[in-house]
């Protein structure tokens, strides 16, 4: 009796999981209450919320102040280790900016000019002077090769200047710096409710989107973004509780933001993970999505949902993916970092758009489904043509993996899995494999390792395209019901 009772209990907590994951998604389409004005209001200071990973890797913070008058005042602090705890240099980059018109390629966003006045460079240790001085003299051009002479003994807290724009000098090259993700803006706001039991209402948060970093160091001298990378918050009004917040913007060039300690945690793929906003790819992708890993066989299955909105609200197509993954291995190159491979073997597809109809029928025949069989709504498995050319989507395929695992303020577990290269091909090689991490996705159920695959038990029903049954949810009496059979068995 106690087994059955036991299994009905897990039948209804299988069916409670499912919704939980579907209600956040179904939150992101509402938007969450997001508002973003145009043309966006920079004065004030903003900063990072959070050790930041950027492609090489590169782990740093950031706080950015803009006035009234269109300066702007900078700060970027670089550190040796991932949990931004030990520094190794901080540039202060002064500039200006302007503002201009609404973005014609990233829809929501603002395009925006700037122009840099100078640029200063502090080191924390003899070891970081030396190693930057190093790559200046070597790489940079005329007018850099003796930036620091060799030997040269490290000062605690002198500034560098790397560039100047009134002496027309820019040693910055060999840093791999550039701002322009300045010249594509966004401002969110939004309210969180108070979180402390005896407290009612919400607060205000105000979120900074910058443009993306190339993955590729090579070209981010000269790219322009098309994306965001991890957005900053108000220093004024953020999330709560926030730690890094107060600590990134009381902190200057001569005394970087040491963040609290956090322990590492290993890596539990096993249950759902959704997106906590709507998320933003370059050349202009707008997309949430819903993974769910079984550990007891390795398999996972994923939810791709794209937009034509920056706020998600407008549909046009869903990937639905699956396959196996292999263990995973600490990462040699980015430090707190899991190395993985990733088998996609099964994948379907549903165009939620007219736009996207046209489109998939008009395929060459065989390259994706059914050709001229394409209506909104309706889902086509394109295994059976490996893929689908038009969405460049290619089956079976492998994918050489980063992930990562933490726990932000609230003790929700995060999911970080490696950013796509920027030129939208596939990290289908391992020296293609990702050094940095897209937007974090968020625990919405855990999984029991030995009823991981539970979830498919709740599908019956309708033909899809190819005469297959598809995907539909059973109710939740249902399953109850089933429950009570097994107990009556008993």
């Amino acid at each position: 009796m106690v087994r059955c009772w036991w299994l009905a209990g897990l039948l209804v907590a299988c069916a409670a999981a499912e919704p939980r994951c579907r209600q956040q998604l179904r939150h992101l389409q509402d938007s969450a209450g997001i508002a973003a004005r145009l043309p966006p209001r920079l004065e004030g200071r903003w900063v990072s919320t959070g050790c930041e990973v950027r492609p090489g890797p590169e782990f740093l913070t950031r706080s950015y102040l803009f006035y009234a008058n269109r300066l702007f005042k900078a700060l970027q602090f670089y550190y040796w280790d991932p949990s931004c705890r030990d520094p190794s240099y901080s540039l202060v980059i002064k500039g200006k900016l302007r503002l201009r018109q609404a973005s014609w390629i990233t829809r929501g966003a603002t395009e925006a000019d700037y122009h840099l006045h100078k640029v200063g460079i502090v080191f924390h240790s003899q070891k970081a002077m030396r190693e930057v001085a190093s790559r200046i003299n070597q790489t940079s051009g005329e007018g850099c090769s003796g930036f620091l002479p060799p030997g040269r003994s490290w000062a605690p807290g002198a500034l560098y200047e790397v560039l100047s724009a009134k002496t027309e000098r820019d040693c910055t090259a060999a840093l791999g710096f550039a701002m322009h993700e300045l010249s594509l803006v966004r401002v969110e706001r939004h309210y969180q409710p108070l979180l402390q039991p005896q407290q009612s209402g919400s607060q205000l948060v105000e979120e900074l989107y910058l443009g993306d970093i190339h993955t590729d160091w090579q070209e981010r001298l000269h790219y322009r973004p098309t994306g965001y990378q991890r957005p900053m918050q108000s220093a004024l009004h953020h999330v709560h509780p926030c730690p890094a917040c107060g600590i990134i913007s009381r902190a200057d060039e001569h005394h970087p933001p040491i963040l609290p300690a956090r322990a590492a945690l290993p890596m539990q793929l096993s249950g759902s993970w959704v997106s906590t906003h709507c998320e933003v790819r370059p050349a202009v992708l707008f997309l949430t999505r819903y993974f769910t890993f079984h550990g007891n066989n390795h398999s996972w299955e994923g939810h791709y949902y794209h937009y034509s909105d920056p706020l998600c609200r407008q549909p046009t197509f869903t990937i639905y993916a699956s396959g196996h993954y292999t263990q995973g291995i600490p990462s040699s190159k980015v430090r707190g970092g899991t190395e993985m491979a990733f088998k996609v073997t099964q994948a379907r597809v549903t165009p939620m758009d007219q736009v996207t109809v046209v489109m998939l029928n008009s395929s060459e025949p065989g390259s994706c489904g059914l050709a001229g069989s394409w209506s909104a709504g309706v889902e086509q498995d394109i295994t059976p043509t490996n893929g689908c050319l038009a969405l460049g989507i290619k089956l079976p395929h492998t994918e050489y993996e980063l992930f990562k695992t933490e726990q932000d303020t609230q003790e929700r577990r995060l999911l970080y899995i490696g950013e796509r290269p920027t030129d939208g091909s596939s990290p289908d090689s391992p020296d293609k494999r990702p050094t940095s991490y897209q937007a974090p996705l968020i625990q919405c159920a855990a999984a029991s390792p030995e009823f991981s695959n539970y979830i498919s038990l709740k599908y019956v029903g309708r033909k899809d395209a190819n005469g297959n049954e598809a995907l539909k949810p059973l109710p939740v009496a249902f399953l109850l019901f089933i429950a009570l059979l097994f107990l009556r068995w008993d």
